[in-house]
């Protein structure tokens, strides 16, 4: 799949691909032998940058904006998805969307955050920062998830919880708050993926489940790079820096059992190769759905308490 947004590390392959671009629309000439040359340096380039990425380079690739959001892989993965809107307190927020849809032949409720593609759609999703009536939205479902006993998948792609004063003013710590002891709780099935973005308690406010998931590419974190840096820096020229401190990486968060399982994504990220990023997450999801279906309801919320409750956990041992 061409892209129209190339970040810094992408801008060899691009390159090539201009070059092999031009080499085709000579007229008259055969350089197919060329071409076919220029096309195995790009594969070969692409693994290579995409093997040895820093923290900094994939968060730039979870931010892409050609990169497929939640509604993009409920269109893509579940079928008969019911979209429901609202509250019942004070609106609706079109930053987090839900409804009950179909995995295979399980009915699940999914709920995620939801970015816009251009600057309309944007404003009316607030770039997939919530407000407290979006928290809301989700607390509602969740309670009907669980009285009609349907398992849980929530898709986290938030750069943070919407942070203006009408959102403190309408309770935004306590609906993340009543969220977190809500999930905590909930006798079905709970998977959480982070498919893009995962900053603070935005995330977080959908964020509790049995299963912590993460796409390759997508980052999870306390704080943003940028805000890490404007803190500790007093700019945001060290954001690099702050990604590598941070260890907002999957792979640096399945090594402390923040998460429990990595996603890979098609060489070059989830937006190159949609259809094969949707059909991979749905294999991952299904079997991870038959397996906490077997586990008896009680038991879940049990475990999911226990997994929470020990993260940060150590002890200091003296010789």
């Amino acid at each position: 799949m061409a892209t129209k947004y190339i970040l810094d590390f992408e801008k060899p392959i691009f390159e090539l691909e201009q070059k092999i671009q031009e080499m085709r629309s000579l007229p008259g000439v055969d350089l197919s032998d060329e071409i076919l040359s220029f096309e195995e340096k790009i594969t070969l380039l692409r693994a290579d940058i995409y093997k040895n990425l820093t923290r900094w380079q994939r968060v730039q690739i979870a931010r892409h904006p050609e990169r497929p959001y939640t509604l993009d892989y409920i269109n893509g993965i579940f079928s008969d998805f019911n979209e429901l809107h609202g509250d019942r307190k004070f609106k609706d927020d079109p930053a987090i969307v839900g409804g009950f849809a179909t995995l295979g032949e399980q009915p699940v409720l999914v709920v995620g955050h939801q970015k816009g593609r251009d600057t309309k759609s944007n404003i009316y999703r607030n770039f997939g920062m919530p407000n407290p009536e979006g928290y809301r939205k989700a607390f509602r479902l969740f309670q009907l998830a669980e009285k009609f006993k349907k398992p849980i998948i929530c898709f986290l792609d938030t750069p943070g919880a919407y942070p203006g004063l009408e959102a403190e003013e309408r309770g935004q710590a306590e609906a993340i708050a009543r969220n977190l002891l809500t999930m905590v709780q909930l006798k079905v099935p709970v998977i959480i993926i982070i498919i893009g973005e995962g900053a603070s308690g935005g995330a977080l406010g959908i964020g509790i489940g049995d299963r912590i998931l993460m796409l390759e590419n997508s980052w999870y974190s306390v704080i943003a790079p940028e805000s890490c840096s404007s803190i500790l820096w007093r700019s945001w020229d060290y954001k690099e820096q702050a990604a590598e401190a941070l260890k907002l990486s999957a792979e640096d968060l399945i090594q402390h059992s923040i998460i429990d399982r990595i996603v890979q994504e098609p060489i070059g990220g989830a937006h190159r190769s949609p259809d094969e990023m949707f059909e991979s997450l749905q294999q991952v999801l299904q079997e991870e759905l038959t397996s906490l279906l077997s586990t008896p309801l009680k038991e879940l919320s049990r475990r999911r308490r226990e997994k929470f409750l020990s993260m940060g956990v150590w002890n200091e041992v003296t010789q």
